[in-house]
């Protein structure tokens, strides 16, 4: 797995990257650590427990949420897709 700045990040007031996966799919913890979103899981379950994770524009509560490629995650701002590794 690997990360890398969107282009459309750009001139953007937020955040937005792209997260390459090899695998076709991620849980939600470990892609919010592997976009450097979150220091560890703790990080990541308290952000979640409060409502502070959106997932396709839906607040998500469930830090093992299966991720598909595709998928799109906001945290503080900050906008994640996930997209396959060529």
């Amino acid at each position: 797995m690997t990360r890398r700045e969107s282009p459309a990040a750009s001139g953007s007031s937020s955040d937005s990257q792209d997260v390459e996966v090899r695998e076709g799919t991620i849980r939600l913890g470990q892609l919010l650590k592997l976009a450097s979103l979150v220091e560890d899981g703790v990080e990541a379950a308290d952000l979640i427990r409060n409502g502070l994770v959106k997932v396709n524009g839906d607040i998500e509560e469930r830090r093992g949420r299966q991720l598909i490629v595709g998928d799109v995650v906001e945290v503080n701002g900050q906008t994640v897709r996930l997209v396959r590794r060529p």
